[in-house]
């Protein structure tokens, strides 16, 4: 019995530290909530289920107050753990939809401390838990621990649906988007492709998770230079999302970002121009409009606007995206990283050859200190330092970042690739 009680004693106290935990982290006063909530009593499962449905609709702003609500609700009443926990973690969720990554990590950490006590180490629960971290340390550039806690969710899943193909591909397609930005895009491929097989079985062509799968390898064959096979997948994912969603909703913009650079390949600039302001605009009416995404369209904006040679309106969109990202990343991101190449480009067409140096240089090393040196990125990055030193006048170097260049191509296999201007490297 001492043992019992011990155990039980443990938990409240991590319920309690969370429960604190929470309310230091509380954006709205309770009375925002009040105003929303419909007056009468309501259960803790029963504001998450509201806010669940308008998080299901990128509605975080509606979603935020109620699971506030029940939070505090659940410390009121002394709720059971289970109820507390599940609290926590779509709290989790919904920070991470926002990216606001470092409050999403904290409730993250302790609802999987809460569950792992409430239930085994092998719950499948346990399992969507890491899923969700994993997914908050890929926005915050923590690869290795991405990984990690994809790899042990995937092992749980595994074991307890038996290798049930239909359980296990939503954790395929977030290995194969990690997988992605890492640069190992054949490996990624193979992922999504057995993913796509059970995913397209099981939910049909024409379901949500389905577009927004095709939407995922999409971005990866643009990567890869593989434009009309992007195109032939965004193509029908868009209806899709324009069904559930309405035509103009924040949560088109990753498929808006693809028809955008499927356009820029193209040479259709002016096309690639109006899918990213509409974006933007898009994003900026959301009430956090500083968010990765945001970042995301700001830079391919501004290499649009390189392309036809707007390079002060460029360098102003790109340091507004630098603002978002080294905020949100920290200035050692993958995408603050990518930032600053496009940001030297500028500088190099504007002739500060002395900052464009400074700033490509720190590009490369972000991005091989998180990456390696081979990653098919990096060839944007030496792509850069080669336009720089050609305008520079220095041979050698120009050679030398070639060379460096042919040999990552020939090691990841890599034909072609868009450089940060949106030309592309032949």
């Amino acid at each position: 019995m001492v043992g019992v009680k011990t155990s039980f004693t443990k938990q409240r106290r991590i319920k309690s530290f969370i429960l604190v935990i929470f309310c230091s982290l509380l954006i709205f006063p309770a009375a925002t909530s009040a105003r929303i909530l419909p007056q009468k009593a309501h259960s803790c499962s029963s504001l998450r289920a509201m806010a669940r449905i308008f998080m299901a609709y990128g509605d975080y702003e509606k979603a935020q107050p109620l699971l506030q609500e029940a939070v505090q609700l659940a410390e009121q009443t002394n709720a059971p753990d289970t109820e507390v926990c599940a609290c926590v973690i779509d709290l989790a969720y919904l920070y991470k939809e926002q990216g606001n990554l470092a409050d999403a990590e904290k409730m993250g950490q302790l609802g999987l401390e809460l569950q792992q006590k409430v239930y085994q180490q092998d719950h499948p629960y346990v399992a969507y838990t890491l899923r969700i971290l994993s997914e908050i340390y890929r926005g915050q550039g923590r690869y290795r621990e991405a990984s990690t806690a994809l790899e042990r969710a995937m092992d749980i899943v595994r074991r307890v649906s038996r290798g049930n193909e239909q359980e296990i591909a939503p954790f395929k397609v977030d290995m194969a988007q990690l997988l992605v930005v890492q640069g190992k895009y054949t490996q990624a491929e193979s992922l999504f492709t057995e993913a796509m097989t059970a995913i397209e079985a099981g939910y049909g062509p024409k379901h949500l998770y389905t577009a927004k799968v095709h939407t995922s390898l999409a971005q990866l064959y643009v990567l890869e230079g593989r434009h009309a096979e992007a195109e032939a997948l965004v193509s029908g994912a868009l209806p899709v999302h324009e069904k559930i969603y309405g035509p103009d909703h924040h949560m088109l913009i990753p498929t808006w970002l693809v028809m955008a650079r499927i356009s820029q390949a193209k040479g259709d600039l002016a096309q690639a121009k109006r899918i990213l302001e509409k974006s933007l605009r898009t994003v900026e009416d959301q009430a956090d409009c500083a968010s990765l995404v945001a970042g995301d369209v700001l830079i391919q904006l501004a290499q649009v606007q390189m392309q036809s040679r707007k390079y002060k309106t460029a360098e102003d969109l790109l340091q507004r995206a630098l603002s978002i990202l080294e905020d949100r990343q920290g200035s050692d991101g993958d995408r603050t990283a990518l930032a600053l190449n496009s940001l030297a480009h500028v500088y190099i067409e504007r002739g500060k050859y002395s900052q464009a140096q400074n700033v490509c240089q720190r590009s490369l090393d972000t991005y091989e200190g998180l990456f390696g040196e081979d990653h098919p990125r990096v060839i944007e990055m030496l792509q850069t330092l080669v336009h720089l030193n050609q305008k520079t006048g220095n041979t050698p170097e120009v050679a030398r970042f070639q060379e460096r260049m042919e040999e990552i191509r020939e090691r990841r296999h890599v034909a072609l690739l868009p450089t940060t201007s949106g030309a592309a490297i032949k």
